[in-house]
């Protein structure tokens, strides 16, 4: 099993990871994992952990880690508008065919809202875009 782990683990928080150097080379032949970054994947910040300096093979897998795991953060930000798209179209039919008065009131004002903001921002946005392209 050892032979088949990674040589770097990332524990992926909110705006980042914590980065651990794996490493299964010892006596008592367990996995022990040491952390040595943490890092700021929106910022592109890298932070060796205490007085850790990281090396060039550090910075390089690290780098590519991240670079992967904003391509996969920006896949899934349109795979949720995309899933959004859906969810309007499935609730329209919900509110034309099955949805009781009772149910409808208690979520129309909300949804009412809800859609006129999210139009204000696309119809602004497309405006903008269209200036920008003639400007």
């Amino acid at each position: 099993m050892s032979g088949d782990l990674p040589d770097y683990y990332f524990r992926v928080r909110e705006n980042g990871a914590f980065v651990f150097r794996v490493d299964t080379e010892n006596r008592q032949r367990r996995i022990d994992m040491d952390q040595i970054a943490v890092l700021n994947v929106r910022k592109g910040e890298i932070k060796p952990h205490g007085e850790r300096e990281l090396s060039a093979k550090d910075i390089e897998v690290i780098q590519g880690w991240m670079a992967e795991r904003l391509a996969l953060l920006e896949y899934r930000d349109i795979d949720d508008i995309h899933r959004a798209i859906d969810y309007l179209n499935t609730t329209a039919h919900w509110a034309q065919s099955r949805a009781s008065d009772e149910q409808l009131e208690a979520i129309t004002d909300a949804l009412l809202l809800a859609m006129h903001d999210l139009r204000t921002v696309l119809v602004r946005k497309k405006a903008d875009r269209q200036l920008g392209d003639k400007g």
